[in-house]
């Protein structure tokens, strides 16, 4: 009887326990049901949106459905032109290819005047520094307003008057240092721990990169950081000077050279090799082959060096690889910087502008370089003590000084 009566006070025990788990299990599932209504019924027009939205991947659907939400529950002022160029921008982005972007109305014909030399200005070139996380100097333009302040080659743009900026806002920084002729403006900058201020007034820069002289033993040096409009014309020009002081080879200098337009590289590899050479392929994304070839007889038949290092990209890996390929040049320095794609600028009705990757180049051999770039027939590296290879004394530059032994 004792058992009996302790296994009844068990199972009544254990019926509570189950009642009470019940009744709390259920008032939690109303409790639920009751919350999604509240708050499907106050924010109804969201779940309906993501609804819509996740069924359908259009584009300007998906944007509408975003602008429905910003319209109605947005504190702030609404820029429907900034909003719809920061959808562009981001939709570009989305491709995470670093040489296809977006140019707003703008900044076009500031792109432009860029691209064939020509613009108001400090003069400089720039490169983004990720290390650092800093707008570089690459190079102040011979005569430019950056050039005779004493702006240097490696030093890091910190601020533009006043307003500061990292790697990633090179855009709106050489859009800041840019503006009317006779303008003032203000560059803030470091040279290793030192803190520099600039005050420059904007000049229309003509950007003339070509520079040559003589070396000893009658060896012509030419040097250039881009390839702009005119620069083939430039190059030939200069050449023809130093051939008039009697040089009997030349050292092509294309260090730093950061490329620019493929066609005047081109021209400038026509002035070298044989009439009818392969010079380059351009390969479509659908392997459709282009084939560019030079058009005219030689201009240049003495023996050829072409310098390079890991700043020597595009359309200078274009000439490079050219002369490399065709046995017009040999190529002393590191390897190149590996960009093997070139771009092409598409101008849009409403003034804005796409630079777009549409091909990717094979040397003559059909040498990929892209992500791999040229090796050079001598390695030479710069000596360990070199703190800048933007700014490389003769005396401690390795590179030409191997080029100007094998031209002896």
């Amino acid at each position: 009887m004792i058992v009996k009566m302790e296994v009844k006070k068990r199972f009544k025990t254990y019926k509570i326990i189950m009642l009470v788990i019940l009744v709390a299990f259920i008032t939690f599932l109303c409790t639920s049901i009751g919350m999604y209504q509240y708050f499907l019924n106050k924010n109804g027009d969201n779940f309906s949106i993501w609804a819509t939205t996740s069924s359908n991947s259009d584009i300007a659907t998906t944007l509408n459905k975003y602008k429905s939400i910003i319209n109605k529950y947005y504190l702030g002022e609404v820029d429907e032109e900034k909003l719809k160029e920061g959808a562009i921008k981001g939709y570009i982005e989305g491709l995470e290819d670093p040489y296809t972007e977006y140019i707003s109305k703008e900044d076009m014909q500031d792109y432009l005047d860029d691209t064939m030399g020509n613009f108001v200005g400090i003069g400089i070139y720039m490169v983004k520094n990720t290390e650092v996380d800093k707008i570089q100097v690459l190079a102040p333009i011979k005569n430019s307003p950056a050039e005779k302040a004493g702006i240097l080659p490696g030093d890091l743009i910190i601020a533009v008057d006043d307003v500061q900026y990292t790697a990633d806002d090179m855009t709106e920084v050489s859009a800041k240092i840019k503006g009317e002729e006779g303008t003032n403006v203000k560059v803030e900058i470091l040279r290793g721990t030192e803190t520099k201020t600039f005050a420059l007034t904007r000049e229309t820069i003509k950007v003339n990169p070509v520079e040559g002289k003589v070396l000893n033993n009658h060896i012509g040096y030419i040097e250039f950081s881009s390839f702009d409009e005119g620069t083939a014309e430039d190059f030939k020009a200069k050449y023809e000077e130093l051939q008039k002081q009697g040089i009997d080879s030349l050292i092509i200098d294309l260090r730093n050279n950061g490329g620019g337009i493929v066609d005047e590289a081109l021209k400038i590899a026509d002035y070298i090799v044989d009439k009818g050479s392969v010079l380059l392929y351009e390969v479509d994304k659908n392997n459709n082959e282009e084939v560019k070839k030079s058009e005219n007889d030689p201009i240049i038949n003495v023996p050829i060096i072409i310098l390079t290092n890991e700043n020597t990209a595009s359309s200078s890996e274009i000439l490079a690889g050219a002369l490399k390929d065709l046995g017009k040049a040999k190529i002393v320095g590191i390897t190149t910087y590996g960009k093997g794609v070139i771009q092409q600028v598409l101008s849009l009705p409403d003034g804005s502008g796409l630079k777009i990757t549409s091909e990717k180049y094979l040397t003559p051999n059909k040498t990929q370089i892209n992500e791999i770039g040229i090796e050079p027939d001598v390695i030479v590296e710069l000596p360990d003590t070199v703190e800048n290879i933007l700014a490389v004394e003769e005396k401690d530059d390795t590179q030409l000084q191997k080029a100007i032994e094998m031209l002896k």
